[in-house]
């Protein structure tokens, strides 16, 4: 790891290029940029970039893998100069040691990351996460092990950085009642199910991820992991689906599945055990799918079990095409495709129909309940690409692990130095983050 990081820090830049992890004479065909959105100008918005890029490893798997590069190399470098927060007033460093940025800048990409500011992404519960499953995700579809090495530090460091907000020691992330997560407007708290189970699948990604490279005992160290997480996780479940976090919240999410959805587009286990993954889909589209003007706008994100609109906050109550997709990919691998197309359906009957709400070529990132859309032309309906994945049914290249018998004097090795390096990435200790109810209350009380 420390050879990987003095390749990668240029003492005249601070730029992000993963090209320096290409490896064994490979082709540098380039970097690739692209947009979140024509209103939301940030390139590479990686939290939504996890739904948009099974188009990219699809269609162009070198330019993936070179953004994945890009990354693995910003997880390993740290820029401390200050952003101002706004949903907060903090100043904090655009980019940390460990963290995956949002985005991969806008004014002066590559060199100065992270353009958006409204929470501080460091304390993102989904990025690293969705770092780790994209590498695996990659690694799987294109075979590629020189990428697999050449990142497996990154990803490493990304597993670690995470440690500091499993507040309890119970192996499971907590969620620290903010929107901390790529939807940005919606708060939770403690364990949460889209979180979660980010969390659980990343561990057994990684768990993978070492047993490619090389790495036995980070193998069975990370699979220990995974499995005391997945336990914590299993209490969400509620009979029907996954509560929405751990504070008594119980919105029927659209997307509680995405950690499964990502598992099982990389040939893993199930982040859940029997056949709780159909009950909590067929629930979704009970509820969130059919609620919704009879099936014909996608799924809602929030829904109460009362088959109320969850209005609590903004994108609770929206619509994202990109999730709809992901919801209806998650359907076609356990064999629901019919559910799948009609849940998916909604989408075409809204942007693209000649009775819809015309959007065609400019798909946006959500509609409401009442048709108000926001963000258009933007990235995430690419999602569109992982029903492909799962119809194509993907050779499953993951390999038979050798769990059995780890020994406790490795397994405490490997505990001490994944919490040596833990440590030493752990954020400067703060008071607790405030939610926007509370920034806005105080803003006004200064007044």
């Amino acid at each position: 790891m420390a050879s990987t990081y003095e390749n990668l820090c240029d003492p005249v830049s601070n730029s992000a290029f993963g090209t320096n992890l290409i490896q064994n004479g490979e082709e540098n065909i380039g970097q690739l940029l692209y947009l979140e959105g024509t209103e939301y100008l940030m390139w590479n918005t990686y939290d939504v970039h996890f739904y948009a890029s099974f188009a990219l490893v699809m269609l162009f798997p070198k330019l993936e893998l070179n953004l994945q590069r890009d990354f693995a190399a910003t997880v390993l470098m740290h820029d401390p100069s200050r952003m101002e927060i706004m949903s907060d007033g903090k100043w904090v460093p655009r980019k940390v040691l460990g963290a995956v940025p949002h985005d991969a800048g806008l004014n002066d990409p590559w060199f100065e990351r992270n353009a958006y500011n409204i929470i501080s992404t460091a304390r993102w519960k989904d990025l690293n996460c969705k770092f780790v499953l994209q590498v695996y995700r990659d690694v799987v579809a294109t075979g590629d092990k020189d990428f697999a090495r050449a990142v497996w530090p990154s990803v490493y460091v990304a597993m670690a950085y995470m440690d500091q907000f499993d507040k309890d020691g119970d192996g499971m992330i907590e969620n620290e009642g903010i929107p901390d997560q790529t939807y940005d407007t919606w708060s939770v708290t403690g364990v949460s199910a889209y979180c979660g189970g980010l969390w659980v699948a990343a561990l057994q990604a990684t768990s993978a991820m070492a047993y490619k490279v090389g790495d036995d005992e980070s193998a069975n160290y990370f699979w220990i992991k995974y499995q005391k997480a997945k336990t914590v996780y299993g209490g969400l479940w509620n009979g029907s689906y996954l509560n929405y976090d751990s504070s008594g919240n119980k919105s029927i999410h659209a997307d509680q599945l995405a950690g499964q959805w990502y598992a099982r587009a990389c040939g893993l286990s199930p982040v859940i055990d029997g056949d709780k993954v159909r009950k909590a889909l067929e629930k979704i589209y009970e509820f969130n799918v059919l609620k919704v003007k009879g099936g014909t706008r996608g799924a809602v994100n929030g829904m109460l079990p009362d088959g109320r609109v969850d209005l609590t906050a903004l994108q609770a109550k929206e619509i994202w095409p990109g999730v709809t997709y992901a919801l209806s990919a998650s359907m076609i691998q356990e064999g629901m495709e019919e559910m799948a197309f009609q849940t998916a359906a909604g989408i075409y009957k809204a942007a693209w129909s000649e009775e819809g709400l015309g959007y065609s070529f400019q798909v946006p990132e959500s509609w409401d309940i009442n048709d108000q859309y926001r963000a258009l032309c933007y990235m995430r309906p690419l999602a569109i690409w992982a029903m492909q994945w799962a119809l194509s049914k993907p050779k499953d290249l993951k390999e038979e692990m050798p769990h059995e018998g780890i020994e406790d004097e490795s397994y405490l090795r490997q505990h001490a130095g994944f919490s040596e390096v833990a440590h030493l990435l752990r954020l400067p200790e703060e008071e607790a983050p405030r939610n926007f109810f509370q920034t806005f209350m105080s803003f006004f009380a200064r007044e």
